[in-house]
């Protein structure tokens, strides 16, 4: 079956031979005239190779190629047939008839090359040429880009992208056609880039030879051209024409133009049979080797619009006329010899022969004798070398035509060149981007310095062009290059940045707006290239020598986001935009990190070996290119040879043959080796390095500048800097010298050719590299460093250094040195010569011949080599050795260029890749300021949407980043930056709702400072106070939702009150005025806001609510228990920092605050140790430092009471929580009573809450001492009190006033803390307060004096602190002895409540508590005495204290410009006390009648439960080795401890004027007494019960207590002598053994007569009588009255007895005893008689605590202190003593009748025992108690006068007893 491909060629043959028959010119149709013309003949010979195959690949390409290619080339065919025969060359091209396998497939795509490029046919109108041009644009095209163009030479690619060059260039073309070839020159340059890493580089001599064939040009050559010496011949035409060589091809018209673009000579009408060009006019050579031979008619001006710019196109060429127009691009000589051809006759035999005459190139043989160079590309396809004429193999193109290519684009972008007009400069930049897009040029070290020389120049000029679109056109391939090439353009980068930075920064008013903004949006793209920015900063900041790039750029880009006028362009977004890509990429690679680190260690492995001079993208194609390679492509593997691929990019990657080329070899092996700058110690030097680095270049730059003033002030400055050594190291220096860009070329050359510095200037020369270099060139280069002095000798001194080691590297060439000395200068002087102004205007400038003659014999006599001298005098008359600071313009353009390039070829050039994200700490600290400045600005500025969220974005990855690397300067200023935003600062309170509620960008501003300090508050410090200044912005609008101005509050019922407290109408009074002016003064709008609030107004307010809500400011509460410590001390400072002053907080906004910080705490509570000081301070300043009570002091004092409720479950902080509490009582005695009822309900839930956590003595001494304070009014322990220490306001810096703070020589200061002990420590300083005061009232208040020494002994600490307050109190009163201040009954209620609490559960009953607990029930007793009447009546006099509403009413300031609402609270919890002071209502009477009862019941239980309590005790400490800490459940403990005050609480109670209470305590009294477990006690313990329970009671119940209830009071008063009786005469024999038993018993009947003649009814009156006989019959009964010894048979004791009742009831004897009524005179016994009774133990004295030895000093004391107050005097007859006074009066009752009877015997001085010494008295300052005894009790000891005479000791006079 025959192959379709065969009809397909055979359709095509019928369709170009039917259009040539059909030409007018075919007239005959015989088939002689068929045969003689050549072009038919050969189709029809094809016919029949055709008709004989089936398989279209039995025959060679050129077979069926050949006829349609000599239809092209034929001069004679007109456009259409040409064009039908390119169409059918593309359709085999296109349908892949042509199999790229095969043998001959090389040779047809040549011959298809050649024919296409130099295609000629008659021209008809222009409109048919262009389509013929068109087709045969497409055929180049599609020739390149199918996979058998990969056949083509490198000389045949270069001809094609000629002639698409010319079809571009030619300006008469129509702009489509024009197009067309453009695009058509974009895909193939897309294709021979993107194969570029498919070739391999050639050796260097290969690359010489062959490059010469492919020179690309526009125009013809000069003389002047480096190649005139090849001179050219034109080439004979190559069709097979009938004409000869050298005459004109004859044309329709007879006249035939050669109308095509050529590059090199095209073949003008008048030279084409000469051997060299001789066109009339002729251009001079230009940089770009592009020439211009235009014709002799044309002027050789470009504007002139009849000629083509600079193509050298004909201008005499009628563009109507039909032409001839040849697209032969002439090939250079050397290529001649292949295409010589013999001119053919046309008759033509044989097909063999046909195809020897018409391929252009080869000769076909069949033979396979001649493959001694077969070449196989790398996809396995052979080339078999045909046996050409000239024996050399077609080789496939590669790099050769790349690089002429290349070279060729760059050479177009020449703005220098006139020849290159704006559209081809633009048209090269276009392709240029178009290969810097496709391939890794940077691979290919030739094209490489291509890029480094002629690309980057041509570039940089380009962009001072004013046209716009070279411009842009400019920036976006310098943007490719150094995208992908920065590492090998290190200084033109740098240039390249400094270029962009002077346009962005010139106020040129030439320069359009459109230039600034499209330099700015090249730095961002720049910027945006990962790791970019880290290049810069790592290669140009952290290098001594180059700019500081990206600091400049910064500071730059951040001055440019600032907008002058206000107004926000792009630039300044721009700029903003450049900045925050730092920013960008730093929080990726923060983000990156955070989500995985280890993910990323996996990475930064892999990464260095992608980071070669191949760019990781590169690698990544290369990649994936390689899995096809090797394959070998069939036909039927390549599908779409049908359809060619459509663009370059593709083919090239269809044709790949393998990049593994690229991959061997040695090139690729040096590319791996990244190389490191010298000035690093490792390719990623440390940021501590590159500081040094920067510190460095400072001092260098510093340095630098005083050299350039004057050099040896600059080495010396370096030299101080330790950058040079001292002293001076010649190569050092002379290495800085030449490496310093910065030094002033003028001042190195003064400072080398100094006399002085003669070795200096030997290094100096040595530095230089002379090697192989020609003289004039190595001065050349020795030249360029510094600038020759103008002296002789100086210039002479430079030259013999240079001459020298020039010599010396170049193995002494020439006689002598000075005969190289003499050239030297000679070189010098010919410059001069040439190029100096001044010189040339008076002589004619030195000829060769001058110079040779000049030089005559100065070579050691001889003469130099004259080639040489001529080879000199050339390069310095063409290229001016140019001096530094001496040129201008182009030549001082070039010199710079010229260093740079020199710079870039040494070690400095090395640029450091570096992984993205390395330096990013670095790079954020330089650029975070200037950031954020901008940021603000713009989002202050900008009302746009995006751009606002544009800044915002920015703020929070700025934060975010700061987070990650903990830079919380940054962080905080960040968040100030943006509080300033939220407009909560600036509002007064009165619009801020309104303000910010209808402000948008404030909404924003405030959530995301909120939503910043939520995640990442750990380094948030400073901030923390702007955020804070805003909450209570927020809290004065009523902004803050509920729950955070509601606070816990113990006395209200709810539980809590708000802190936002209501308005008080009377306070809205005081500013009627203030707001009548105001409304006067407002203008009309603002009034109707006074009316009440407009809708508007309520909206914004709505929103302003939701905004807040969102932004959840209570979170920063809840969450800072997540804050890292230092965080959330700063946060704590900043609401501490908050109390009231005048000017800016009030005391609600300290009440805020301080519930935050309270709240703050209570989340921390798990590290609450860390803060507890710092908050303990600040409650303690606001508690203790108050002189009058007020709202927030009361916040204070419940934020107190409610951290220690939260707290004492946490055993660590238990202990200091608790003594925290002792804060309480520092305060001012009427703020703590002001106080009271919260402390009392604060302190019920602590106890409820947590007695259990309460261990130590200590700690319930301070909560009892507390509960006294609160429930009864007694004034705090002055030891605490601060009057004596006003000074301390600047915050306390521990609990106590008499703190270590006070007395720092006493503490360990190095300890770093201060123990709590010594917190409430006084170190017994004498100079502080005044001694005698202090002990005493530390005594009396039952504190307890601590001294230093005591802290260090545990032992006498426990002692101290186990001694109840018993032994400081007057035992034998039944009050405690405190004064008693005023006090709130519902307080005491609740403190009772909170001891009922303790004392009903056994377990919180302990020994540590169990005395406190007695004394304060005592205490409460006293306070709650006759329902506190006395509190009540001091109450009223001392102070009418506020009502209670006080506490929520805030009282209008008198400044209160700031509040425009004074506010106040709810009245809800106010009983009101001003009305208990007038009038008590009946319920006060139910709740104070209930406090007595539970304290009677409290009292009885704790009575009735002591002893099995202290039993267990006992029991618990039995294992206990010390014997002093043992607990005792004896007796005498359990007396002296409990039983005794509990029962003098009682008794107290008898006293009550309230008949219930009473009554009610008489019978807890007799149940008490009566007792089982007292029976225990012994004889002296039940003597004391009578001094310190009966007696006191007995005596106080004879005053009028309760004058209204005198019937109760009797009846009382007879129970109560009842009971005296009854406990006498149950105890009556143990109390016999008493000494002192007479006494006791005198005292009994002394109470029996008061009581008879105390009440006014007879109920005491029969009841004495009665209880007294029964006693006595007792007695008598007991035979106590009888004594042997007696002359009478009775004791002195009877006689005593009824010589004291005979008093009051003379006649009771008679009726008990009358049979043994003795009348005798009272016997007179003097003391002598009785030797044997002792004094001392004649009183009883019960164990004194703080008894001490008699020979102490007793310090004075004031009697008053005892008491409890006047009134309270003991009224009965009581002795005060004050040892050392003079006289003592005692006081008797009014009530009491006079003793009268007593004989004056008997009125003895009192006697005043001296305290017996006690074994506890430790560490207690000296001091005693007076004993206050009952003068009865004295009288009634003995009959007879014991001391009738005072001791000396005790000088005494007696006073009488009235």
């Amino acid at each position: 079956m025959v192959d379709k491909n065969v009809y397909i060629v055979q359709g095509e043959i019928n369709t170009v031979v039917g259009a040539i028959k059909r030409n007018a010119r075919w007239s005959t149709h015989t088939h002689l005239d068929e045969e003689r013309d050549p072009l038919l003949h050969s189709f029809s010979l094809l016919k029949e190779v055709l008709n004989n195959i089936t398989e279209l690949t039995e025959i060679e390409p050129n077979v069926f190629l050949r006829p349609f290619l000599e239809v092209i080339r034929s001069e004679d065919t007109t456009g259409p047939i040409t064009g039908l025969a390119l169409t059918s060359v593309n359709k085999f091209l296109s349908y892949a008839l042509i199999d790229p396998s095969h043998e001959g497939t090389a040779e047809g795509m040549e011959n298809m090359a050649d024919a296409v490029t130099h295609a000629r046919f008659v021209g008809t109108d222009p409109a048919s040429d262009e389509v013929v041009l068109m087709k045969i644009l497409q055929v180049l095209r599609t020739l390149l880009l199918t996979p058998v163009g990969a056949h083509l030479t490198n000389e045949s690619v270069c001809e094609i992208m000629q002639s698409c060059f010319r079809i571009c260039f030619e300006m008469r073309l129509s702009e489509l056609l024009r197009k067309s070839a453009e695009h058509t020159l974009v895909d193939m340059v897309q294709l021979l880039f993107t194969r570029l890493p498919q070739f391999k580089e050639e050796p260097k001599s290969y690359m010489g030879t062959n490059m010469k064939k492919l020179k690309m040009r526009a125009g013809g050559m000069s003389d002047s051209s480096k190649w005139k010496k090849q001179k050219r011949s034109p080439r004979p035409p190559r069709h097979v024409t009938k004409v000869s060589p050298g005459t004109e091809p004859p044309t329709t018209n007879g006249s035939n133009i050669t109308a095509g673009v050529t590059f090199i000579d095209a073949p003008s009408p008048i030279s084409s049979g000469s051997s060299e060009n001789t066109s009339s006019a002729v251009s001079p050579a230009t940089d770009s080797g592009m020439e211009l031979s235009s014709q002799a008619t044309s002027k050789e001006d470009l504007t002139d619009l009849d000629q083509v710019s600079s193509l050298g196109l004909s201008a005499a060429m009628p563009l109507g006329d039909p032409k001839a127009i040849d697209l032969l691009p002439q090939t250079e000589p050397q290529d001649e010899s292949l295409r010589v051809e013999k001119t053919q006759s046309a008759s033509v035999e044989s097909i063999p022969e046909v195809l020897e005459e018409c391929t252009s190139v080869a000769e076909h043989s069949d033979s396979a004798s001649v493959h001694d160079m077969d070449y196989v590309n790398p996809r396995g396809v052979r080339f078999t070398q045909s046996s050409q004429k000239e024996g050399t193999a077609l080789v496939p193109y590669g790099l050769p035509c790349i690089r002429e290519l290349f070279r060729f684009l760059i050479s177009l972008t020449n703005p220098h060149d006139r020849h290159n007009s704006e559209v081809m400069i633009h048209m090269g930049l276009q392709l240029l981007t178009v290969a810097l897009e496709s391939a890794p040029v940077a691979n290919c070290q030739s094209l490489l310095g291509l890029v480094k020389e002629e690309l980057c120049r041509h570039l940089f000029q380009l962009l001072s062009v004013e046209r716009l679109n070279l411009y842009a056109a400019s920036l976006r391939v310098c943007f490719l290059l150094f995208e992908s090439m920065r590492d090998h353009l290190k200084f033109q980068l740098e240039m390249y940045i400094k270029k962009l930075m002077e346009m962005i920064t010139v106020e040129n008013p030439k320069m359009p707006y459109e230039m600034k903004e499209m330099a700015l949006e090249a730095v961002v793209q720049l910027w945006r290239i990962p790791s970019f920015v880290t290049e810069l900063y790592i290669n140009y900041d952290c290098d001594y020598y180059c700019s500081n790039l990206f600091e400049d750029l910064t500071k730059l880009l951040s001055k440019n986001a600032f907008p002058v006028s206000g107004q926000l362009y792009t630039t300044h977004l721009l700029s903003l935009e450049a900045l925050l890509t730092v920013i960008d990429s730093t929080e990726a690679h923060c983000q990156a990190k955070v989500l995985s680190s280890i993910h990323q260690q996996e990475k930064e492995v892999a990464k260095p070996s992608a980071e070669t001079a191949i760019s990781t993208k590169e690698l990544c194609n290369n990649n994936d290119r390689l899995p096809n390679e090797g394959k070998p492509p069939s036909t039927a593997d390549e599908p779409s040879g049908a359809c060619p691929p459509t663009t370059g990019c593709l083919m090239a990657d269809q044709m790949k043959q393998g990049c593994s080329d690229l991959e061997g070899g040695s090139d690729a092996a040096e590319k791996n080796v990244l190389r490191k700058p010298t000035r690093f110690s490792c390719l990623l030097p440390s940021p501590q390095e590159l500081m040094e680095i920067k510190n460095k270049k400072k001092l260098l730059i510093t340095g630098t500048e005083q050299f350039n003033q004057k050099p040896k002030k600059g080495i010396q400055f370096l030299q101080e800097k330790n950058l040079l050594a001292i002293p001076m190291d010649n190569n050092e220096v002379a290495k800085w010298l030449r490496e310093n860009p910065r030094l002033d070329k003028k001042m190195i050359g003064e400072f080398v050719s100094d006399r002085k510095n003669i070795d200096l200037l030997e290094s100096f020369v040595g530095t230089f590299s002379f090697q192989g270099l020609r003289l004039d060139e190595a001065l050349r280069l020795y030249l360029e460093a510094f600038r020759l002095p103008g002296e002789a000798p100086v210039i002479q001194r430079l030259l013999e250094a240079f001459t020298e080691h020039w010599r010396k590297s170049n193995g002494s060439p020439f006689a002598n040195s000075d005969a190289c000395f003499a050239l030297a200068y000679a070189v010098i002087m010919l410059n001069t010569d040439q190029h100096n102004h001044n010189v040339r205007k008076q002589n004619v400038p030195m000829t060769l011949e001058e110079f040779r003659k000049n030089l005559k014999g100065v070579n050691g006599g001889k003469d130099f080599e004259q080639d040489i001298l001529e080879d000199m005098y050339h390069a310095i008359k063409n290229d001016e050795i140019v001096m530094p600071d001496e040129q201008t313009g182009l030549v001082k353009e070039n010199y710079v260029w010229n260093v740079l390039l020199h710079r870039g070829a040494t070690e400095e050039g090395i640029f450091l890749h570096v992984l993205t994200g390395s330096y990013d700490h670095d790079l954020f600290t330089m650029t975070w300021g200037p950031t954020i400045a901008a940021l603000s600005y713009v989002f202050d500025k900008s009302l746009e949407e995006t751009i606002i969220q544009k800044a915002i974005s920015g703020f929070r990855k700025c934060a975010m980043i700061s987070a990650h690397y903990g830079l919380s300067d940054v962080f905080d200023n960040l968040i100030i930056s943006l509080c300033k935003f939220t407009a909560l600062s600036s509002e007064s309170i009165e619009n801020l709702p309104a303000v910010f509620g209808s402000n948008p960008k404030a909404h924003i501003a405030a959530k995301t400072v909120f939503h910043l300090a939520h995640r990442h508050g750990d380094i948030l410090r400073e901030g923390w106070k702007n955020i804070m200044e805003a909450m209570l912005q927020l809290f004065r609008a009523e902004l803050l939702p509920k729950a955070m101005v509601e606070v816990e509050d113990f006395v209200d019922p709810n539980g809590k009150i708000s802190l936002q407290r209501e308005e008080t109408p009377s306070n809205r009074g005081e500013s009627t005025v203030l707001s009548f002016v105001s409304w006067l003064t407002l203008s009309g709008t603002e009034q109707s806001g006074i009316r009440g609030p407009s809708t508007e107004n309520q909206e914004a307010k709505r929103m302003a609510l939701e905004c807040i809500k969102q932004c959840d400011p209570e979170k920063l509460i809840t969450e800072s228990k997540f804050l890292q410590l230092e965080s959330l001390q700063e946060l704590m400072k900043a609401l501490i920092s908050v109390t009231p002053d005048d000017e800016t907080y009030d005391e609600e906004d300290a009440a805020f605050c301080l519930e935050m910080l309270l709240r703050i705490v209570l989340e921390n509570r798990d590290r609450v140790t860390c803060v507890w000081q710092t908050v303990r301070d600040h409650l303690y300043h606001l508690c203790v430092h108050a002189v009058e009570f007020c709202f927030l002091v009361e916040r204070a004092v419940v934020g107190l009471l409610r951290l220690a409720i939260r707290l004492l479950r946490r055993e660590e902080i238990s202990a200091q929580v608790l003594l925290s509490l002792r804060i309480l009582l520092m305060m001012k005695s009427n703020v703590l009573s002001k106080v009271s009822h919260q402390v009392a309900y604060g302190l019920h839930e602590l106890l409820k809450t947590n007695a259990a956590n309460i261990h130590s003595g200590n700690d319930w001494y301070t909560l009892f001492t507390l509960l006294e304070c609160i429930g009864s009014g007694v004034k705090p322990p002055p030891a605490l009190q601060v009057t004596t220490r006003a000074d301390n306001d600047t915050g306390a810096q521990s609990d106590s006033e008499v703190s270590s703070s006070y007395h720092p020589s006493d503490v360990n200061l190095d300890r770093g803390y201060t123990s709590d002990s010594e917190v409430y420590t006084d170190h017994n300083k004498q100079g502080k307060m005044h001694r005698s005061v202090t002990d005493v009232d530390m005594v009396n208040s039952g504190w307890l004096v601590v001294g230093k020494d005591d802290i260090d002994s545990p032992k006498s600490a426990t002692v101290l602190n186990r001694q109840g307050p018993s032994p400081l109190v007057n035992q034998y009163s039944l009050t405690v002895g405190l004064d008693l201040g005023p006090h709130d009954t519902k307080s005491l209620m609740k403190c009772v409540e909170s001891l009922s609490f303790i004392v009903r559960d056994a377990a919180h009953v302990t020994p540590e508590n169990f005395e406190l607990c007695v004394k304060t029930i005592r205490i409460f007793v006293e306070a709650s005495l006759n329902g506190g009447y006395k509190s009540q009546e001091k109450r009223g006099k001392s102070h009418k204290y506020d009502s209670k509403s006080n506490r929520f009413k805030k009282k209008p300031k008198e400044n209160s410009t700031r509040r425009s609402r004074v506010s106040s609270q709810h009245q809800s919890h106010a009983h009101s006390d001003e009305e208990e002071d007038e009038s008590i209502p009946a319920s006060y009477h139910t709740v104070s009648l209930q406090v007595s009862q539970d304290l009677l019941d409290l009292m009885h239980t704790l009575h009735t439960r002591a002893a099995t309590i202290y039993s267990s005790w006992a029991e618990e400490q039995r294992h206990l080795e010390a014997a002093g800490k043992k607990i005792k459940a004896d007796s005498r403990t359990l007396w002296s401890n409990c039983w005794c005050p509990l029962l003098q609480g009682i008794a107290w109670l008898c006293c009550d004027a309230r008949r219930q209470v009473r009554m009610q305590a008489l019978t807890y009294l007799q149940r008490a007494l009566l007792v089982h477990d007292l029976q225990a006690l012994d004889a002296l313990d039940w003597e004391s019960c009578f001094n310190k329970v009966l007696f006191p009671l007995l005596t106080k119940l004879l005053e009028n207590i309760s004058p209204a209830d005198v019937g109760g009071m009797e009846e009382t008063r007879m129970r109560a002598s009842t009971l005296l009786s009854k406990v006498f005469l149950q105890h009556l024999s143990p109390l016999l053994s008493l000494t002192t038993f007479a006494a006791l018993w005198l005292t009994i009947l002394d109470f029996m007569d008061k009581y008879m003649h105390a009440g006014s009814s007879d109920l005491l009156l029969e009841a004495i009588p009665e209880s007294l006989k029964n006693m006595l019959l007792v007695m008598d009964t007991a035979g106590i009255f009888h004594s042997a010894d007696s002359r009478t048979g009775y004791s002195d004791l009877w006689e005593i007895t009824w010589e004291r009742i005979d008093c009051f009831l003379p006649r009771l004897r008679d009726e008990l005893f009358k049979q043994t009524v003795i009348q005798d005179p009272v016997p007179n016994v003097s003391a002598e008689q009785h030797p044997q009774k002792p004094v001392a133990p004649t009183v009883p004295v019960s164990p004194v605590g703080d008894a001490r030895p008699a020979a102490h000093p007793v310090p004075s004391e004031k009697p008053s202190e005892l008491g409890a107050s006047d009134s309270e005097r003991v009224p009965g007859p009581a002795i005060i003593g004050t040892p050392g006074s003079p006289s003592f009066s005692t006081p008797v009752s009014v009530k009491t009748s006079p003793v009268t009877d007593i004989p004056p015997s008997t009125a003895q001085p009192p006697l005043i025992l001296q305290p017996l010494a006690s074994p506890l008295q430790v560490g207690v300052p000296p001091m005693s108690l007076p004993i206050i005894l009952n003068p009865a009790l004295i009288e009634a000891t003995s009959p007879v006068p014991l001391l009738a005479t005072p001791r000396p000791s005790d000088p005494m006079t007696t006073s009488e007893v009235n």
